[in-house]
């Protein structure tokens, strides 16, 4: 179980980081609920936004990937954030923070129904 809830946030960074809709939706529930220090937009909606207004490559590296609790079908993760941009000229990181997904089993697999991010600095 410990695996395949470190594979479903997983999944949420390389998708986000492709920004494949497609993906982001099946990781998340449609009732996905999202907290963090920047106001006003639902999650799906911020990223596109943040695609469309960044320059390089962005990649969002999640490290010491932790579940806190489980039970048979909601489970809470934590993972550090490092965020990196690479413009081909320069690598620089971004951000850095910390996750919290709650999630839950839906349709055999593991979504996140709650998403919290909390970052060290401003972006």
């Amino acid at each position: 179980m410990i695996a395949d809830l470190q594979q479903a946030v997983a999944r949420y960074a390389h998708a986000l980081d492709e920004l494949n809709a497609a993906e982001l939706e099946a990781v998340l529930t449609e009732d996905t609920t999202w907290t963090f220090t920047m106001p006003g937009q639902g999650v799906l909606d911020f990223i596109r936004d943040g695609h469309t207004a960044q320059t390089g490559r962005v990649r969002h590296h999640l490290g010491n990937v932790v579940v806190t609790t489980t039970d048979a079908t909601t489970a809470e993760v934590r993972a550090y954030l490092l965020q990196t941009r690479n413009t081909g000229e320069s690598v620089q990181m971004i951000s850095t923070g910390v996750y919290t997904f709650g999630l839950r089993r839906s349709g055999g697999r593991w979504r996140i129904a709650e998403l919290t991010l909390t970052l060290d600095n401003a972006l």
